[in-house]
Order: C-alpha cells, then sequence, then structure tokens
C-alpha cells in the first residue's frame, strides 16, 4: 500500500519538481512516514511537516482540503459563495503560496474570497471574517511548532474556528477526494477576479479595537520599559503601532523581528519553552526592562518574563493568565464594568486558579474542550442569548482573549493589556511576580506543569491508542498517596464518583481523561491535536510552594508507573 502510493506520486506527471527530488531521496523510512496515512483533517483542521506524501502538507494536500471547503461552501448557497472567505497566512515556508492556491480554488468553485497582500496575525482574520462579513475564513500557520511544519485552519463566519458539527461536513467532502494530485486549479477571467487582495482597510479598524481594551489609557507610561520580540512572525508591524499609539517604552529584538521561515535567530519559537527567551533576556538585562513579551509566530499566544529581584522570571499561561484576570476583574469592578451576569471560559485542563479568582469577584466560569473555537462558540451563543456576558477566555497554552470582537485567542490584545497590567502594579510597587503571590496567599498555591510523550510514525500512533486503552480498563483508585475521587473520561462520556458511573454531559466527545485527587490537585491525559505526542496535565494544590513541589516529584513517579 505505502509502496504502491509512493509509486503513483512518483510517477506522476506534472509533479513539483522540488517534491519529486525529495522523493527520488526518500528512505524506506521516510516513505512510510510520508505515506502510511493521510495528513489528518480534524477538528483542528490540518498541520503536518511540509513535503512529499499524502501525510505532509504540500500543494496538492492543500487542494484537497480547499476542495473539501469549497463544497461545504457551494452547499450552502450562493449567498453563502458571495460573501466569501478571508484568507491569511504566517511567515512559514510555502505559507503564501498555499494562501493563493486556497483562493484559486475557491475561485475554481466561483466563490469570492480576500487575501492580505503580506503576512497577518491570525487573530485579524478572525476579525476580518466579521469585519468583512464573509462566510467563513482560512489561516495558513503551523502556529509555534517548528519550521518543518505549516498548517492550514478553518474559520465560521463568526470568525470562530469550525467547531466539530460544522467542520464534520468539510471533512465528508475532504474524504471524497480519491486522488488529490488529480486536482486541476484551472481559472476563467471572471473567476480571477473573485479573488480580492486586502490590507490596511482591515488593518485599522483591527488595531483601532484593540485600543479599546485598556481600562487606565490614562496611565503614566513613564518609568516603564519593555522588550518585545515576534520570534521572526506575524506581530512584529501591529504590536510596533499599537506600543507606538499609546506611547509605551519599548526595546524590539531586531535579529528576531523579520519574518524569517527558517527562525534563524530564535532557538525555539514556541512561547512555552525557556529557550524562546534568551536573545530577549539579553537585550532586557542590557536595557533594564520590567517585563519581557513574546508571541508566537500566529500572533495568537502570548509569554512573559518578568524581572523579580534582578533576575528574569518566566511565566506560564496559567500564572500570567491568573494576574491578568486579578487586574481585568478588580479594575471592572473598581470603574463599575463588569456586567450584571458575568461569565468567564477556560478549559478542562487550565489551572483551577483562573476560577477560585473569578468566584472572588463573582465571575462564573465555565470550561469547555482545549481549543479556543470552544470558548469562540460560547461567546457566540451568549451573544444570542443574553443570558450572561463575556469577560475573558483563556487556555492554559499562552492563549486568552479580553474582548470578542475577535473569536480566537488574541496576543495583540494579550500584550496591550499584559502591558498595562505590569505598568498599573510597577506604579504601586508590585511585580507581576508579586502579584501572583498575592494570589497564592489569598486562595492557596498552585502549580500547574505539563510533560510529554511522542508517538512518531504508524506504530506511535498505535502504541499511543493502546496506552489510552489501557488507563480506561484500569482506572486507578490512587495516584501515589492520594485517592482519586473523580474520574472523568471525556472519550467514552462517562463520569466515576464514589464507585457509581454516570454520563459526562455539556462535552463533545474528545479523548481526555482527567483524575481529581483528594487534596484538590487533578491531573490530565490528552494526546495533542496538532503534534504526535500525548500530554500529561498536572494542577497541583497545597498550603506552600515546598508543599506542591514536593506533591508534584511524588506524582510524576506515579503517573510513570501508571502508563507502563
Amino acid at each position: 500500500m505505502i509502496e504502491t502510493k509512493y509509486q503513483h506520486w512518483l510517477n506522476f506527471e506534472g509533479l513539483d519538481p522540488e517534491l519529486k527530488e525529495e522523493l527520488l531521496h526518500m528512505s524506506e523510512s521516510d516513505k512510510n512516514d510520508a505515506f502510511y496515512t493521510n495528513v489528518e483533517f480534524g477538528t483542528a483542521g490540518m498541520r503536518g511537516v511540509l513535503g512529499a506524501g499524502t501525510n505532509r502538507l504540500n500543494i496538492y494536500t492543500i487542494r484537497k482540503a480547499n476542495l473539501g471547503f469549497a463544497k461545504y461552501i457551494v452547499d450552502h448557497g450562493t449567498e453563502a459563495m458571495e460573501r466569501g472567505v478571508a484568507i491569511a497566512y504566517d511567515n512559514r515556508f510555502m505559507s503564501k503560496e498555499f494562501a493563493m492556491e486556497s483562493a484559486r480554488l475557491l475561485a475554481m468553485y466561483n466563490i469570492k474570497s480576500y487575501v492580505f497582500t503580506s503576512l497577518r496575525p491570525t487573530p485579524e482574520l478572525s476579525y476580518a471574517v466579521r469585519h468583512l462579513h464573509c462566510f467563513g475564513g482560512i489561516v495558513i500557520t503551523a502556529s509555534h511548532n517548528p519550521k518543518e511544519y505549516n498548517g492550514y485552519k478553518l474559520y465560521d463566519e463568526n470568525g470562530c474556528q469550525l467547531v466539530p458539527h460544522l467542520v464534520k461536513g468539510v471533512i465528508d467532502h475532504v474524504n471524497e477526494v480519491e486522488d488529490e494530485l488529480r486536482i486541476d486549479v484551472t481559472l476563467t477571467k471572471e473567476q480571477e477576479s473573485l479573488i480580492h487582495m486586502i490590507d490596511v482597510e482591515v488593518d485599522a479598524p483591527y488595531l483601532d479595537e484593540v485600543m479599546t481594551i485598556q481600562l487606565h489609557p490614562e496611565l503614566p507610561k513613564d518609568n516603564f520599559r519593555m522588550v518585545f520580540t515576534p520570534q521572526h512572525g506575524t506581530a512584529n508591524e501591529s504590536i510596533h503601532e499599537l506600543f507606538k499609539r499609546v506611547g509605551y517604552d519599548v526595546v524590539y529584538v531586531e535579529e528576531q523581528c523579520n519574518p524569517d521561515p527558517a527562525f534563524s535567530n530564535t532557538l525555539s519559537p514556541n512561547p512555552e519553552e525557556p529557550k524562546a527567551y534568551e536573545l530577549a533576556i539579553d537585550y532586557a538585562r542590557r536595557v533594564d526592562a520590567d517585563i519581557v513579551l513574546t508571541t508566537d509566530p500566529d500572533a495568537d499566544r502570548l509569554g512573559v518574563a518578568v524581572k523579580q529581584d534582578g533576575e528574569y522570571q518566566l511565566m506560564t499561561g496559567n500564572q500570567s493568565a491568573a494576574v491578568l484576570l486579578e487586574y481585568v476583574f478588580s479594575q471592572r469592578k473598581e470603574l463599575g464594568l463588569m456586567p450584571e451576569h458575568p461569565v468567564m471560559f477556560n478549559t478542562v485542563v487550565t489551572s483551577d486558579l483562573g476560577e477560585a479568582i473569578a468566584t472572588y469577584y463573582g465571575v462564573e466560569t465555565e470550561k469547555t474542550l482545549t481549543g479556543f473555537k470552544f470558548i469562540g462558540d460560547k461567546v457566540a451563543k451568549y451573544e444570542k442569548t443574553n443570558e450572561k456576558e463575556f469577560v475573558f477566555g483563556y487556555e492554559e497554552s499562552y492563549g486568552c482573549l479580553v474582548k470578542p470582537f475577535v473569536r480566537d485567542k488574541d496576543a495583540m490584545q494579550a500584550c496591550m493589556m499584559l502591558a498595562e497590567c505590569a505598568n498599573y502594579y510597577k506604579k504601586q510597587g508590585k511585580t507581576l511576580i508579586d502579584v501572583l503571590h498575592d494570589l497564592y496567599a489569598r486562595h492557596g498555591w498552585y502549580l500547574e506543569t505539563q510533560k510529554s510523550i511522542v508517538f512518531k510514525g504508524s506504530e506511535g500512533a498505535a502504541n499511543m491508542k493502546a496506552m489510552l486503552q489501557r488507563l480506561r480498563d484500569h482506572i486507578p483508585s490512587h495516584i501515589g498517596a492520594y485517592a482519586v475521587v473523580k474520574y472523568e473520561d471525556y472519550g467514552t462520556q462517562k463520569v466515576l464518583v464514589n464507585g457509581m458511573m454516570s454520563d459526562l454531559e455539556g462535552f463533545p466527545t474528545s479523548e481526555v481523561l482527567k483524575y481529581y485527587l483528594e487534596d484538590g490537585s487533578w491531573i490530565a491525559i490528552r494526546p495533542s491535536g496538532t503534534e504526535p505526542k500525548c500530554k500529561f496535565y498536572y494542577c497541583i494544590k497545597g498550603a506552600s510552594s515546598d508543599d506542591v513541589h514536593a506533591k508534584i516529584e511524588t506524582l510524576y513517579a506515579a503517573i510513570d508507573e501508571l502508563i507502563k
């Protein structure tokens, strides 16, 4: 089967010459990984390694995905086709080519498109869909993945990534395509005219909206300095413009400001990894900056490092969000801006500290599955019913949303609000770390960590599936010294409490297992939706820093034993 697919690609007349050259130099293991399956088109779109093969991102697999999306739009009629699709892309290899190929294939089905003339942040695409009243959107990006990757994400008319019941219609059409190599894209002049290029007509109103999230725009900007890096990605120009408007003193990491697909001057484009901050912290030390901000390449995630006792300390996504929640909720309360029925959204693998802060300020918390599309979908729901009003949304993976004119995580908003937050507390003689410690004093100590096991190739995928099945078949009564007081299986939609099994309600099916421990801690296990690995999330609660750090070591060992 693998050899048949390989030979079909190798001998296909007109195959892209670079892809053919790659095929000619493939080892047997390369062939196996490139052809053992089709690159998965799932609820998060597609993400994968660039290259030749059915399990790779290339011009042919992108055409296949777009053919499915085009037929989905046609199914919704001529109005959907006329409203069209907004398209954005990041700095990666082939991103612009994939974006233009997407527009061309949509045009072949007489669907209008609006393509940015150059790279833009992912949240601006979400805004563009709403601003231009499009039927949907496409972003070509692999977010924070290494340079070998690219990806393809789809958005609905609300500017939200397609949720499972919507994306199923696209997947069904994608699966109808038997041979991606035989999708011929030929346009008439009239169809070519359906492709429209956009830039400032969306840039300006989007940045104007971001400016409106400020709670204390009058706050002096003196004696406060930041270092910022876009990690060679899409945030550079937008952040320059935003911080110039507000008047912040910002030093930019010049070596990382150019949109380089090879990420030449960063050790990692991922704000979750400490090595992503190394050059920026060097800058910060030289200029004595208060904080370091870094966005991922498509500018939907934000990471921060804070000067604390003369050193720069990284904050996790859970920690920076907790401090933002404290600032936003306290100030909205003080300014009389808290609505009557406020609601905050986060996910089932997000720290419980955020919910404790929300409860303190009278804000309800609703949980969703991992994936900001589920938060965006909740926002749309309450926008229609007016039962509750959105005041914040975030994931543990460094993504948050302050105001819902965008329906995806938005690092532009996060940068603006975190800068204001840090400046506000500095004027009170506090750092963001000080504020975090104040929260621990009020709500208890929390330690959130994450570990991963990589499962590559067909054998790895089978091993990961087998591991999850073993865990389902043998639900532990204890993890280490701690009793499991509740177990949730989002895949089988079951919950176990006190030996009684019942249905888990309110969530779509998803491969997530979650164990609640008697001390208030929990552990969740979830395969990544974008990389070949399984993630283990820990939220540890305790009486002190020493307490939570001692607990985490014992629980690491207990989980290692459990998954053997």
